[in-house]
């Protein structure tokens, strides 16, 4: 609720992705919709869902970094255009291009394939960099997984994996991190940072899981 109040007084300030939590079947699932229910009331569950269907899959910034929450495609030739076309307004579909955008993972080398995640597929150097050259772009900046350092370069700096929530969970003792863009070059750095002390709370306190060890578990972030 914070994220949408900055974007209600910095419309133009503000842009929101949305990530492959943002659908009516995660928010039950991890805890979101409980969390919801004790703080707010059930109205706001449906809300939530709702706002979800609205946010843009990807943005593109001063016409050269592609931003999304997940990552790329099963096939190439896929154009701004085609993502622009795409109808958002939905709970995520199981395949497709709007689900790819929210699931999918880079890996080492080229080519594609499955994902252990169950959506999306996984996309070697070789997929970015025709996707870039095709759409006259520089870089794609995506999240989706957690990394010690808040971010880390792949795919022969084309591609940049950026989280955001230092120390995850509790318990995997990572930074967090963002970027800071100087327009119109578009060179960035990436900011780092900890977390704060905060009061102490059973990790992931609502969600539908018992109380285990994360390492122990195959989250989808």
């Amino acid at each position: 609720m914070t994220l949408f109040a900055f974007k209600c007084l910095y419309p133009n300030s503000i842009y929101l992705t949305r990530g492959n939590h943002e659908s009516r079947k995660l928010i039950g699932l991890y805890g979101f919709e409980t969390e919801i229910k004790s703080k707010l009331n059930n109205t706001f569950v449906d809300l939530f869902a709702q706002v979800f269907c609205c946010l843009p899959l990807a943005h593109v910034i001063n016409n050269k970094v592609f931003v999304t929450h997940g990552g790329l495609f099963s096939k190439d030739g896929v154009k701004l255009s085609d993502i622009r076309e795409i109808d958002r307004f939905h709970e995520p579909p199981e395949e497709g291009l709007m689900c790819e955008l929210m699931w999918s993972d880079p890996r080492p080398g080229l080519g594609r394939g499955p994902s252990s995640r169950g959506a999306g597929v996984l996309f070697g150097s070789d997929v970015t960099k025709k996707f870039l050259e095709d759409n006259g772009l520089i870089l794609v900046v995506r999240s989706h997984e957690v990394k010690m350092d808040g971010y880390e370069f792949e795919h022969d700096g084309r591609l940049v994996t950026v989280f955001s929530a230092p120390n995850y969970c509790d318990q995997f003792g990572n930074y967090g991190a963002f970027l800071r863009f100087e327009a119109p070059s578009m060179k960035f750095n990436a900011i780092k940072f900890s977390a704060v002390p905060h009061p102490r709370a059973t990790p992931i306190l609502y969600g539908n899981y018992p109380c285990i060890e994360l390492q122990d578990f195959d989250f989808m972030f």
